[in-house]
């Protein structure tokens, strides 16, 4: 138990410095692209806004690196529950006691969930008991399925059945619930490069299209002459009154929110999860706004020397 302490207050120091880098990492950044700014603007108000937007974007980041690893750690977590149930099952048979069975089935290879394993022993050595003390490590792990099956194993003990024999099947049937899942996902795989495609390259394209229409169309607008009012025409053609730069913000913005709603969407078919989504936003992000600007310059090329012409 001591070595576990002092394992436990090294990993709580390691998390601490590598926030403390974290955040170090983001205010540098913050102070350099508001500079850079600054340097090409020479205004206060355009390096305010950018300082905003930076400082925003940074905090996303951060949040969104510590959600991607917590999901991370618990499907690592769910991962290996099965094989910690088998080898807890197999040492309650071999005649060991709850609290040795469950110290003795931690294992380097289970990380992190060892960690949990040996709070949940050292829970039992307390004297706290077991139903409880698994319904505090199924909290911890923030697993809705390891919080499910702790659920049902603790209903098993308390209707009096085979704690070993009782491990053992619900470690079977997580492992068919696994491979059901992955049937599942291997088979709505078409759904999800469709929602992919869709928003990472068809929506940028067609986005950037409308900005080259309108600007094309404002330029060639803007060469007609006025029309005598006296002449009464079906149809006139006036000045656009959308500015390009509108239309060209508003399309990167929604861009923007519809990959990040895409990605949730897509962790939700392919895993059953939003936030197992939250991996696809920044990939996302660069592919879309890559293909956007990439587009847009060619449009603008081809339009330019077409009309030109």
């Amino acid at each position: 138990m001591k070595n576990f302490n002092i394992e436990m207050q090294k990993d709580m120091v390691g998390k601490i410095k590598k926030a403390r880098i974290q955040a170090v990492v983001v205010f540098s950044l913050v102070i350099l692209v508001t500079i850079f700014v600054y340097y090409f603007t020479l205004s206060w108000i355009v390096s305010l806004v950018a300082l905003i937007l930076v400082s925003i974007l940074g905090v996303l980041t951060l949040f969104l690196t510590k959600k991607l690893r917590e999901s991370a750690e618990t499907k690592k977590m769910e991962a290996s529950f099965p094989d910690f149930l088998e080898l807890m099952s197999s040492n309650l048979r071999a005649g060991m006691t709850i609290d040795k069975a469950l110290l003795l089935s931690s294992r380097e290879e289970f990380a992190p969930l060892d960690k949990e394993i040996i709070k949940l022993g050292k829970d039992l050595v307390t004297g706290k008991e077991i139903e409880r003390a698994l319904l505090d490590m199924a909290s911890r792990t923030k697993s809705e399925k390891i919080h499910k099956v702790i659920m049902l194993i603790s209903a098993g003990m308390r209707s009096g059945g085979n704690l070993a024999t009782l491990l053992q099947q619900t470690a079977t049937n997580m492992r068919e619930r696994d491979f059901v899942e992955k049937r599942v996902a291997s088979n709505v795989l078409m759904y999800v490069i469709f929602i992919f495609f869709a928003i990472g390259v068809g929506g940028p394209v067609l986005f950037s299209l409308s900005t080259v229409l309108v600007k094309t169309l404002s330029g060639i607008l803007a060469t007609i002459p006025p029309v005598d009012s006296s002449v009464q025409l079906p149809f006139t053609l006036t000045k656009i009154n959308v500015s390009v730069e509108f239309i060209t913000y508003f399309s990167i913005l929604f861009v923007i929110v519809s990959n990040i709603l895409g990605s949730l969407v897509l962790g939700m078919v392919n895993k059953g999860d939003e936030k197992a989504g939250l991996k696809y936003v920044i990939p996302l992000l660069i592919v879309s706004l890559t293909i956007f600007f990439i587009v847009r310059i060619i449009l603008s090329h081809y339009f330019s020397g077409f009309f030109s012409a």
